[in-house]
């Protein structure tokens, strides 16, 4: 059965702590747009405190989840057990995306490993807390985490992440604005 938490309690903690991968859930506002569900991984994510999560947002080649937060805010995580004791937990709230530049990233990023392809930060601030059971879902061993989009990144270097953000980072596939700066440049919304 279902339950419903107050806060991220230690226990909670260590089960989001312990899970490899966890997906991002967004959506623009109104009718029309599309849902976008992306999975995550490496040393991505962080408890900042028992109502407020953050986790690094690493170049790719969509930006929907900054574009849905610059437009209404709205988030989900949602973390499942693949290899212990079954259990899905979710995590709903509001979030914003932190750039480079912006007042509060040097002491977010401070939390997290060094990656080259970092973009942005989103940090979200927790307003509901849910469990379920899991037993649907399937188990699978854990071998590693795949190598090539720091890979990538690393290639790019600063210079390559910059154009690549610029050229793919600026619009969502729904034409929703995404990153306000692709390096060093600001973007333009208008």
């Amino acid at each position: 059965m279902g339950k419903l938490h107050p806060e991220i309690d230690s226990t909670t903690a260590d089960f989001i702590r312990a899970q490899r991968l966890f997906f991002v859930g967004t959506a623009p506002a109104g009718s029309t747009g599309r849902v976008n569900v992306s999975p995550k991984g490496l040393d991505t994510f962080r408890i900042l405190d028992p109502r407020t999560v953050a986790y690094l947002d690493l170049t790719g080649s969509g930006i929907e989840t900054v574009a849905h937060l610059r437009d209404n805010g709205r988030i989900t995580f949602l973390f499942c057990s693949l290899e212990n004791a079954p259990r899905i937990l979710r995590l709903y709230g509001r979030g914003e995306a932190i750039e480079p530049g912006d007042p509060e990233f040097e002491s977010l990023e401070a939390g997290f490993p060094r990656y080259d392809g970092t973009r942005t930060i989103i940090r979200v601030s927790v307003e509901r807390i849910a469990d379920s059971c899991g037993y649907g879902v399937p188990m699978f061993r854990y071998e590693g985490e795949r190598p090539q989009l720091c890979q990538w990144a690393e290639r790019k270097g600063p210079r390559g992440l910059a154009r690549y953000r610029a050229d793919n980072n600026r619009k969502s596939v729904d034409c929703l604005p995404g990153l306000r700066r692709t390096g060093s440049t600001v973007v333009d919304d208008h």
